[in-house]
């Protein structure tokens, strides 16, 4: 069963008396267990597409399909389920709550789903025991590294042990040695059988995906298995 289907996407956006076609009959199917990287110059659609297949948008038109479900047919609590349980998310500039500990900053799923407190804390500690903090449970943001902060960002998108992690440059603000040190955890998490899709412009990091799609003025330029 696919992860992913998408169907003749696109995605416009009315500029005053103009329509600018963001996306324009993307086609895609992603696995279960993939390692994929989005590609594409600024203004290619990557970004519309990376919110579109994380459900923190909607297409102008065609069909989309995450787990056999059609999107679309989905209401605002529904979606929104499915971005707390089903994907998670990584971002470029961590996303972190300065005054909160690296094990609080990973519990945040769990407390918007409702996980017990005891669970969540058990949960959150393998998590971050996975990306090798299990000393750092108690520091905050301002106490951590760049590449510890992204290794907190990346236990939190782990802890509900979701379909999909979908990250939006991950090593945009990171050194070349700790962008590096981020990209061999996720070819570890993708050996571990997590589904992981990256969206980036930084081939080096496209490089350890196992397929690459590529997309120009909105629509799929090249589509390449690549290991």
């Amino acid at each position: 069963m696919s992860l992913i289907v998408t169907k003749d996407i696109w995605r416009t956006y009315d500029m005053g008396h103009e329509k600018v076609h963001a996306l324009r009959g993307v086609s895609i199917v992603i696995e279960k267990g993939e390692y994929v990287a989005i590609m594409g110059p600024s203004g290619s659609g990557k970004s519309t597409l990376m919110n579109l297949i994380g459900c923190l948008d909607t297409p102008s038109k065609g069909e989309y399909y995450l787990n056999s479900k059609a999107v679309i047919t989905l209401d605002d609590n529904e979606l929104a389920n499915i971005r707390n349980r089903e994907i998670g998310f990584v971002f470029q500039t961590f996303n972190l709550l300065p005054r909160a500990t690296s094990l609080h900053n990973v519990e945040l799923p769990l407390i918007y789903n409702g996980t017990s407190t005891e669970d969540r804390i058990i949960m959150a500690k393998e998590a971050l025991a996975k990306v090798d903090l299990a000393d750092r449970i108690t520091h905050k943001p301002n106490e951590l590294s760049g590449g510890e902060k992204q290794r907190v960002a990346i236990a939190r998108a782990l802890v509900n042990n979701p379909s999909l992690i979908l990250a939006d440059e991950p090593t945009g603000n990171l050194d070349s040695k700790t962008s590096e040190e981020i990209m061999k955890l996720f070819d570890r998490l993708h050996s571990q059988g997590n589904t992981i899709i990256t969206v980036t412009h930084e081939q080096s990091v496209a490089s350890h995906a196992h397929r690459i799609i590529s997309l120009f003025d909105g629509a799929v330029a090249s589509d390449k298995r690549i290991k």
